[in-house]
Order: structure tokens, then C-alpha cells, then sequence
């Protein structure tokens, strides 16, 4: 194990992080915009984001990826691993996440609106300054919940051949024959990575909650 630990390390900082932090920051911004194209935006429009979100919903990752690294190149589109699990990845997040804000959107009360509105607002104005930094609060939680799984899931980058912590365990484990020390390994490096963003999951949550919402009330 303390001859595999820098490997798996090195592999976990420079694919394993970078990936999740660039998936999830592209998924964010397409569950974002598909989000309010379902709300607000034309029906036909609407209803390409509802295809979507359902196409990727009801399909394992693991497919999604095999398509994009395997089967694009059928399609005469040859793309390396990194940036196929990247556009897998992104695109899953991006349907998960839509979902989550249309949610907290939809929770805001009709009122914030009403008085955004009043004071002259725009709805873009309504929107940036009311709307979503009230959705956001609500949206911490589920949004963090995506962000760790994320972590976890970019494992499976390792079936399209990108050199991230878990394929770097199986290249070890290839020439060491030793799968459970090099498994369990590579699983308390994922334990250690999802612990520590669940620590921040909670301070970041109780920071918003000074503003409001349970803490607040428990207080």
C-alpha cells in the first residue's frame, strides 16, 4: 500500500480532480440553463430540455460514456478519453442538476416575484438578485450530494481508458496481483475525498443558515 500511494494520489490530482471539478462546474451551468428553459422558455424548446434530461435520467452512466468513447467514432467523431468522459460527465450532471434547481425554483414563493416586480425589476433582475440566491440556499444541499457522487462516479472513466485513481489501482494490481490491498486502497482514498467534502457540505450549510431557514428557526 505505501508503494501504490503516491500512483493513486498522483492519478486522483491530476485526472480524478480535475475532472470532477470540470464536469460538475459544466453540469451546473447546462442543469442551470435547462432548468430555466423548462420554466420559462418556449414549448418546443421545453420539450427538447424534457428529452433530454429523460434520455439521460433513464440510461446507466456507464452507457452514456461507451457511446460517447466507443460509439462516436462509427459516426466518424474520435474524441481522446479525457475529453469524452468530460462531455459523459457533464452531461450527466447537467440533467441530474436541472432537475434539482427547477425544483428549488419552483419553491420560491410567488410573492418574491410579486415584490420584485414591484420595486421595477426586470425578470433577468428578478431572477439574479431574488429568485436564485433564495433557490441556492435550498439547492446547497442536493446540489453537494451530486458533487460527492460525482467523485465516486468518475471511476468508471476507467472503462474508456482515462488514467484516473481507479485505473491507476487496476495498472497496479496487473503487475503486483495484489487486488484487495490495491482495491481497498483506491476505496479509502474515494472515503477520504468524499469525507472531506461532506465536512464542507455542513459548514457551508450552516453558514447559509444564519440567514435563514432551520437553523435559524431551531435558534
Amino acid at each position: 500500500m505505501a508503494d501504490s500511494l503516491p500512483s493513486l494520489l498522483w492519478a486522483a490530482l491530476v485526472f480524478t480532480v480535475p475532472l470532477t471539478l470540470a464536469s460538475f462546474a459544466l453540469g451546473l451551468t447546462v442543469g442551470l440553463v435547462a432548468a430555466v428553459v423548462r420554466l420559462f422558455g418556449p414549448a418546443p424548446l421545453a420539450a427538447i430540455v424534457r428529452f433530454y434530461v429523460w434520455i439521460i435520467r433513464g440510461t446507466p452512466l456507464l452507457v452514456q460514456l461507451f457511446l460517447i468513447f466507443y460509439g462516436l467514432p462509427s459516426a466518424g467523431i474520435v474524441l481522446d478519453a479525457f475529453p469524452a468522459a468530460l462531455i459523459g460527465f457533464t452531461l450527466n450532471v447537467g440533467a441530474y442538476t436541472s432537475e434539482i434547481i427547477r425544483a428549488v425554483i419552483g419553491s420560491v414563493p410567488k410573492g418574491q416575484w410579486e415584490a420584485a416586480y414591484s420595486i421595477g425589476m426586470s425578470w433577468s433582475q428578478a431572477m439574479r438578485r431574488t429568485i436564485l440566491p433564495q433557490a441556492a440556499r435550498v439547492a446547497v444541499p442536493p446540489l453537494s450530494n451530486t458533487f460527492i457522487s460525482l467523485v465516486k462516479d468518475t471511476s468508471l472513466a476507467a472503462a474508456i481508458t482515462v488514467p484516473e485513481l481507479f485505473q491507476a489501482a487496476q495498472r497496479i494490481v496487473a503487475t503486483s496481483y495484489e487486488p484487495l490491498i490495491l482495491y481497498v486502497e483506491a476505496a479509502l482514498i474515494y472515503l477520504a475525498l468524499s469525507s472531506v467534502l461532506s465536512a464542507l457540505q455542513v459548514r457551508l450549510e450552516r453558514r447559509l443558515g444564519q440567514y435563514g431557514g432551520f437553523l435559524e428557526a431551531k435558534s
